[in-house]
């Protein structure tokens, strides 16, 4: 079993442990001397990492997607945990159980499938209800739909994030639509489920993730819209305004223009499919970034550049203070002199006395 896994490393610790290099890059010290900047993952997290001393002797010896092996110090830099590196060696793919090392949702992915085809089957609506059956009784959609990841590294960016990711969005749209009147939930509901297919061509994810070709050149909106397209042809009735809405559902759920939507949502359903979707990925991000600042002391967290802000660590916030009584009696003790033993008996009384007079 792999130990020790980066969820359970501690700062100022020397390590030993084999790791999977997901970033690799190589710089110049100030003296132009090359050294390694990496980042090492396995299945609890990833970690920044550098090795400045005789890295030359290691820069051809592994490259990024490889196990290696690392001896080195933690220590927190800049209020981030990083591994200075003293020793590192490559890791044959036969020595190590590659479960260990990719990150993957608890729960499991084929009952999370079952969970997604009885939303399905609750559909009212026939002609919904027929394009979703078709799109994932597709295999080559269906299969890479319960092992994809939701991003590639803002959220839920692990083995199953995706479908783990829509499954939430499932129940926030259950509530939602309930809340709000003249919601159509199967409207709502299928663009929930099909607001991200696409990523099952936008990314790879056998090794690490990473963007395919298709997914660099159009991107999972594109790919998603067409994805769906392919499935109405085989459906000669599907009417032509929900078809019409339910694409302008996929290709506005960014919410804004800069963030990659080619438009804003301009009704309700496309409104509460963007807001539920980035209130999913946002608390996901809020989760895991308190969850990796565990090392660094301190309220708050390091900035996150997807949340635009630091955050609170609310159970430290909340950890009662040491009363003041009792710090100034811990130090008051700590300074006090020993008391000092008595005499048994008046004779014995009067010689330590004269002895101290001495």
């Amino acid at each position: 079993m792999k130990s020790p896994y980066i969820s359970e490393l501690q700062a100022n610790e020397t390590i030993h442990g084999v790791f999977l290099v997901a970033h690799k890059d190589i710089r110049q010290k100030k003296s132009g001397d090359p050294y390694l900047s990496l980042t090492l993952s396995d299945r609890t997290g990833d970690l920044d990492a550098k090795m400045f001393d005789n890295a030359s002797d290691s820069l051809d010896t592994f490259d990024c997607d490889d196990f290696v092996r690392v001896k080195g110090l933690l220590q927190v830099f800049h209020n981030r945990p990083q591994l200075s590196i003293h020793k590192i060696q490559p890791v044959p793919d036969t020595e190590v159980d590659t479960a260990d090392f990719f990150p993957a949702s608890k729960r499991d992915r084929d009952e999370m499938f079952r969970e997604l085809q009885t939303w399905i089957a609750g559909v009212a609506n026939p002609h919904i209800k027929a394009l979703l059956d078709a799109m994932f009784a597709d295999q080559s959609i269906a299969i890479p739909y319960r092992s994809a990841p939701a991003a590639k590294s803002v959220h839920h960016n692990w083995i199953g994030g995706l479908i783990e990711h829509v499954l939430s969005m499932c129940h926030i749209a259950r509530f939602t639509a309930a809340h709000y009147p003249g919601i159509d939930f199967d409207l709502l509901l299928a663009g929930v489920l099909l607001h991200d297919i696409g990523k099952v061509r936008e990314l790879s994810f056998s090794r690490s993730i990473a963007y395919t070709s298709q997914g660099q050149l159009l991107g999972h909106i594109m790919i998603g819209v067409g994805m769906i397209e392919e499935k109405l042809r085989g459906i000669p009735d599907f009417p032509a305004p929900i078809r019409d809405l339910l694409l302008h559902m996929i290709i506005s759920h960014h919410g804004e223009l800069e963030y990659g939507s080619p438009k804003v949502p301009v009704f309700p359903e496309a409104l509460l499919l963007h807001q539920i979707d980035n209130l999913d990925s946002k608390m996901e991000c809020m989760r895991a970034l308190i969850e990796k600042d565990r090392l660094v002391d301190g309220e708050w967290t390091v900035y996150s550049s997807a949340l635009d802000r630091s955050a609170l660590k609310k159970s430290k916030f909340l950890e009662p203070p040491q009363p003041a009584h009792k710090a100034e009696a811990s130090v008051a003790a700590a300074v006090s002199p020993k008391p000092q033993p008595q005499p048994s008996s008046p004779f014995a009384a009067k010689l330590i006395n004269a002895l101290r007079r001495e």
